[in-house]
């Protein structure tokens, strides 16, 4: 979700895992496996992370309560260890050293950013160690720098170019867009990767490109910048946070054309912070949809068992948090052994794994494919939700 920031203090850690680089990971012992949580459950980025959180802890009560997971012909439960790497590189990277070392757990669900996990590479891999991350989105998270993949290093979500190139195809198809402007986060590679995404697959014309930096609370000069021009929507990537102040904003200028977005606005604090009666014609893609009409009887059961659990809808990052756990139990199953090299080489192996967020492959750069929906807002209020093809 979160931009890619090169974690100087990630390398610095990287000495911090107790395992070397020729060990053979982690292993449990015993009835029991170890799954670890490095999520941001305080800071910038707790609305995601307490999301999943909610997320990992249902899906690991269910599958304790089927009797756990299948090894060696016996079921063993799921025992888990969660960390708060409080929304920062520093503490992203501690966590992982922890999980991976003295915590000893087999597989790493999260973090939630792409920076928080990038911080944490490098001690998952010494450690080897592999880890699943619910909405790191650039693309490229779980590559290197010579481009080949991270052996350690998945994820639950589509990356971002797919979604930029996604948003484009709608404004195309869909909303007929000719003329578009681009407002992008400049201040994080997720707003300006999919911004550069969206630009190389729109057909149309981009008449206008205004940037803004996280942590932005007045809009009006970028606003004011395309106000004048003729366009017939915008798109704007990036989070809640500044997406809810920009419609709110947009709207009160007399702004009205349709404003696209990504799954950082799949928040209901999106709409608390434009105001319901703005936040109207807005659009954003997503892995995940309530209003879906999907006949994927996993999302059903997930929504509904969720609202029993929690008393309010599912979000989009707590269904990825859910799938994130079943993919670590099908790697365990599949590879048949709780050691962390095994389990990481069975990721990469998953084939067509059903899951609420949909069936899922996941391909050889550690990304899985899946279907992508785009949620149509509504007076505050998310009325539909269409799967692009």
């Amino acid at each position: 979700m979160l931009g890619v920031v090169t974690a100087v203090s990630a390398m610095s850690m990287a000495g911090c895992a107790t395992a070397s680089a020729g060990s053979k990971g982690n292993a449990s012992t015993g009835s029991t496996v170890k799954i670890g949580m490095n999520m941001e459950l305080s800071g910038a980025a707790a609305g995601y992370g307490n999301q999943m959180k909610q997320g990992f802890e249902m899906a690991v009560k269910q599958i304790n309560a089927k009797g756990g997971i299948k090894v060696n012909g016996k079921k063993i439960k799921i025992k888990t260890v969660i960390r708060d790497n409080k929304s920062t590189t520093s503490g992203s990277s501690s966590v992982a050293a922890q999980l991976a070392g003295s915590d000893e757990v087999s597989a790493i669900v999260g973090p939630a950013t792409t920076n928080d996990g990038t911080a944490a590479i490098p001690n998952i891999t010494k450690a080897q160690v592999p880890s699943v991350s619910p909405s790191a989105t650039d693309p490229n998270y779980t590559l290197q720098k010579n481009g080949k993949v991270q052996p350690f290093v998945f994820r639950a979500c589509f990356e971002n170019n797919f979604q930029g190139e996604t948003a484009a195809h709608f404004a195309d198809n869909t909303l007929k867009a000719k003329n578009v402007a681009v407002l992008e986060d400049n201040s994080s590679d997720y707003g300006t990767g999919l911004a550069k995404a969206f630009k190389g697959a729109f057909k149309g014309t981009v008449v206008s490109t205004q940037s803004f930096s996280e942590g932005d609370k007045d809009f009006n000069a970028l606003l004011t910048a395309i106000k004048g021009k003729k366009i017939d929507a915008i798109y704007a990537p990036g989070y809640y946070s500044e997406l809810g102040l920009i419609i709110k904003q947009a709207r009160s200028m007399g702004i009205t054309v349709p404003i696209i977005g990504s799954d950082g606005m799949a928040d209901p604090k999106l709409a608390e912070i434009a105001g319901s009666s703005n936040a109207s014609d807005i659009y954003y893609t997503t892995p995940f949809s309530t209003k879906s009409g999907s006949t994927n009887s996993m999302a059903k059961t997930f929504m509904a068992d969720f609202k029993k659990e929690y008393k309010t809808d599912a979000p989009t990052f707590s269904a990825l948090a859910y799938d994130s756990v079943l993919m670590v139990k099908q790697a365990i199953e599949d590879a048949n052994s709780t050691n962390s090299v095994k389990i990481a080489k069975a990721l990469a192996k998953i084939k067509n794994m059903p899951a609420v967020t949909g069936e899922m492959t996941v391909n050889k750069s550690h990304d899985p494919e899946k279907p992508i929906m785009i949620e149509k807002m509504t007076n505050g209020k998310v009325v539909s939700a269409v799967e692009q093809k």
